[in-house]
């Protein structure tokens, strides 16, 4: 009953019921487009928050082992991109020394340590790079979703105020005169279209900065990262000319 009242007496919920079969659509679509925005913000920013806890978890990790760099297990550590990059410097450096090591006894007949020359170092660098790119492009997925919200909800609450003003004049004109009733439904849905399209639209604006902003900021610590991880396999591993 309390809730029945209250649907009576909210202006959207009346322009909405008094709006025809097209106001209808466009009331019905910008619920949708709010709806939409919320599941994405909700879903984006816990994400977010779920991946640079477990990233910097794994860094701590890391960071009391960092001297036994190519042997770190992380398979108890939670899925993250920092666990990525590290997994990807892991697979890229071991297959380097491996075929660096085979081609060492290949060359002297015996075994005998191997080391990552420059190029190699470069190769790693560029593979953990790409890695760093993959793994932003995975966090900002569905983020165009809320830019298109955007731009789309004014325009969908501005066709509703344009169309509320076309059919309270289309009705004003069929009947002759002046019709309260007519006027003040137009108007209402006018109206209410304008709000809800600003409803929309100012959330979405609001998750979309903040979620840009703050996977902008995680990409630079990937960055810093991937940099702390090239260091030290490069203190460890390159090969030093002597000659």
């Amino acid at each position: 009953m309390i809730l029945k009242i209250l649907l009576i007496s909210n202006p959207f919920f009346e322009s909405y019921i008094n709006s025809d079969l097209l106001g209808k659509l466009i009331f019905i679509g910008l619920i949708a487009l709010s709806v939409l925005s919320w599941i994405i913000i909700l879903y984006k920013t816990r994400q977010t928050f779920l991946t640079k806890r477990n990233s910097f978890r794994f860094k701590e990790k890391f960071e009391r082992q960092k001297g036994n760099l190519l042997n770190f297990e992380d398979a108890a550590i939670p899925s993250s991109p920092f666990r990525e990059i590290y997994q990807s410097l892991k697979k890229v450096s071991l297959d380097l020394l491996g075929k660096n090591h085979h081609f060492l006894k290949h060359q002297h007949g015996q075994s005998e340590t191997s080391f990552l020359s420059e190029s190699d170092i470069d190769f790693v660098e560029v593979n953990l790079l790409t890695t760093v790119t993959k793994e932003s492009k995975t966090l900002e997925r569905n983020l165009f979703i809320l830019a298109t919200i955007i731009t789309l909800a004014p325009f969908l609450g501005l066709l509703g105020t344009v169309w509320g003003i076309l059919t309270t004049f289309s009705e004003l004109q069929a009947q002759g005169g002046p019709a309260h009733q007519t006027v003040l439904n137009g108007l209402s849905l006018a109206l209410a279209t304008t709000v809800l399209g600003l409803i929309d639209a100012i959330p979405a604006l609001i998750g979309y900065n903040y979620l840009k902003n703050a996977l902008k900021d995680f990409e630079t610590d990937m960055i810093s990262f991937s940099r702390d991880l090239l260091a030290t396999l490069e203190l460890r591993y390159r090969k030093v000319d002597l000659s």
